[in-house]
């Protein structure tokens, strides 16, 4: 009986310890919505090379590439079929829930029914759904949340907000929803208000994806027509930094967190600043100029973020500038080039 005991004492003990690694070890179950957009795959990848391959979900309704597909888990799903989302839910055992379906800025003003749908009732779906299983939802905002009745240089993190797109009409709707869900539900809503966040990805449609189209342009054809003023002042950041941003705010112990909302941001900077810096890398290109209807949005949105809350209650702090951005950009621009055979 003594060895029996002796025997069933360690196995307790050592029971207790394994439960106990397991717990405190025991990584989030991540779903990604919209996760074929700019930075869905990117964010996937980050994730899992945090908290492993299997335990990052990326979901979209659109085919993936093999590329996409062999990189780790990826599933259908329809933010606005509230049923599958449940079921994705349960079945995959979710915890967090990081939300990015929404239609982009210029993309929503030529289809706004599609973009109330999308950006609106998708967001009324996975708000609910994380109330109704207790997850940490998070929701990408946007500089685009404001308007041009808000100040533009700075732009605090609490200002008036009269955005003038449906894009920035449903972000702010959004926040605001995220917020009431928090302090009627104790949801774990958060929130970050992103500049214009540049990749190697083509662009999605943006207002400030001409940082972006530019480097492919002139890295294929030598030429780039901006469709902005070259004096046009808008926030920005690398990827890097936004995917930094994202899970050092998704990390944070919720009671170090003043607000649910918060601006982010890198730098800020004109088609002429950005241009001057590529023609140290690249001096034979040519840019002209023809503003169009994105123009109008530009010129009501903030020329400067103040993220100085984030910097205070979650140690915030941006890592690439200006130039380091070009480097990377003109790098990982024609890496894309190259690998895509044109």
């Amino acid at each position: 009986m003594t060895l029996l005991r002796k025997a069933c004492c360690a196995f307790a003990i050592n029971a207790r310890r394994y439960s106990s690694n397991v717990q405190n070890k025991k990584p989030p179950k991540i779903l990604i919505t919209g996760g074929l957009g700019q930075l869905g795959v990117e964010c996937a990848k980050h994730l899992r090379g945090k908290y492993g391959r299997e335990n990052v979900i990326l979901s979209d309704i659109i085919k993936p590439t093999n590329e996409v597909f062999n990189d780790g888990p990826y599933i259908f799903a329809d933010i606005l079929d509230f049923k599958g989302l449940q079921k994705i839910v349960v079945d995959h055992r979710v915890d967090w829930l990081i939300h990015f379906s929404a239609l982009l800025s210029a993309i929503g003003e030529q289809n706004v029914p599609l973009a109330v749908r999308v950006n609106i009732e998708g967001m009324h779906n996975v708000i609910e759904l994380a109330k109704q299983y207790g997850l940490r939802i998070f929701v990408p905002s946007t500089i685009g949340a404001f308007g041009p009745d808000s100040p533009r240089n700075p732009t605090p993190n609490i200002t008036i907000q009269r955005p003038r797109t449906i894009y920035g009409v449903s972000k702010v709707h959004a926040e605001l929803l995220g917020e009431y869900y928090y302090h009627k539900f104790g949801l774990d809503f958060r929130c970050l208000r992103f500049p214009g966040v540049i990749s190697s990805d083509p662009p999605g449609g943006g207002t400030t994806d001409y940082a972006i189209a530019i480097f492919h342009d002139v890295l294929r054809k030598g030429h780039y027509e901006c469709y902005l003023k070259p004096d046009t002042r808008l926030p920005m950041m690398h990827v890097k930094d936004a995917l930094r941003a994202l899970s050092e705010f998704l990390e944070a112990p919720s009671n170090t967190l003043n607000r649910r909302v918060y601006n982010v941001t890198s730098m800020s900077f004109t088609p002429e600043e950005l241009t001057d810096k590529m023609i140290k890398h690249i001096p034979d290109f040519t840019i002209t100029y023809k503003p169009d209807s994105r123009q109008d949005i530009a010129d009501s949105w903030p020329q400067v973020f103040d993220d100085s809350e984030a910097r205070r209650d979650w140690n915030w702090k941006p890592t690439v500038n200006l130039d380091d951005l070009v480097s990377l950009m003109i790098k990982e621009v024609k890496e894309k080039i190259v690998a895509n055979g044109f």
